[in-house]
């Protein structure tokens, strides 16, 4: 099996490479210099040459706040720069794995959202994730769009990192405490990844660690298992206003893990102290 990994410089896409060497599957892993997503010759040039059975994308524009005046590159990227790769793996007649978003989704209420939930973005990232999963459905039959939130890894920037950041130089910060969710380490979710593209279960998945928290209760955590004595004071969305509107409600259902025969993440609590582990907070 020959799997090309998109966004390898990134959090997830750096663990999932990882996670292919470790399992001895030949891979490609590419970046935006390897790559180009918003030159479609240039995205079937590399697929066609390295031929690979599986794609797992994990590249993507990112930038919640900045996405908001940058509608147009976040569009090339995540859409345009989707579909392009959907087309070529078309094809070769590969499959093609498609890492998406819980800002799919409105993001109001208390109940988890199920993986045919009607979507309903809140800011221009979230749309744009979707106008992806659109183009590999439209495209694509052997596929998988796994929907993540609150991702964090040893490779990149995270929330986890910049309250260690901070955490360090005050004694008191202020984080919002109604925007609910599930954390989502890609060390944990790297494995199950690798195990679909694996696999034929072709479909729609939520794949983040076990648990719901808020963000204010995440960097309370963080701070007691880090030893650090800054304290953590919760205040309302409505006290820190961004750019970009975020959903109050980003729980996800992932019952259709269990009816795949997948397993779930553990725990985000756990998931959290093997991180700290990771990037040499914590010793052991």
């Amino acid at each position: 099996m020959k799997v090309l990994v998109t966004g390898v410089t990134g959090q997830l896409g750096y663990d999932v490479a990882k996670e292919l060497e470790r399992r001895h599957i030949e891979y490609k892993g590419v970046g935006s210099k390897d790559m180009d997503l918003t030159v479609p010759a240039e995205v079937e040039k590399v697929v066609t040459a390295y031929h690979p059975d599986a794609v797992i994308h994990c590249a993507a524009y990112t930038a919640v706040d900045k996405a908001e005046d940058e509608y147009g590159r976040a569009m090339d990227v995540n859409a345009k720069g989707t579909l392009a790769l959907a087309k070529a793996a078309k094809k070769i007649d590969a499959k093609m794995l498609y890492i998406s978003t819980d800002y799919v989704f409105k993001g109001q209420g208390t109940e988890a959202f199920t993986v045919d939930a009607s979507a309903a973005p809140l800011n221009v990232y979230g749309l744009t994730k979707l106008f992806g999963e659109e183009a590999v459905q439209m495209e694509l039959t052997k596929y998988f769009i796994v929907r993540i939130s609150w991702v964090f890894g040893k490779n990149g920037n995270n929330f986890i990192k910049t309250m260690l950041r901070l955490g360090q130089t005050h004694d008191e910060l202020t984080v919002v405490a109604d925007q609910w969710g599930s954390p989502t380490y890609t060390a944990d979710l790297a494995p199950l990844l690798c195990d679909m593209v694996e696999t034929e279960k072709y479909g729609i998945y939520h794949a983040t660690n076990e648990g719901i928290t808020n963000w204010a209760e995440f960097a309370a955590v963080i701070m007691k298992e880090a030893n650090f004595s800054c304290r953590i004071r919760p205040i309302p969305s409505s006290d820190y206003p961004t750019k970009a509107v975020r959903p109050l409600n980003s729980r996800m259902d992932k019952s259709s893990l269990d009816k795949a025969g997948f397993t779930k993440l553990p725990d985000w609590k756990d998931a959290l102290r093997r991180y700290l582990k990771e990037i040499g907070v914590l010793g052991g």
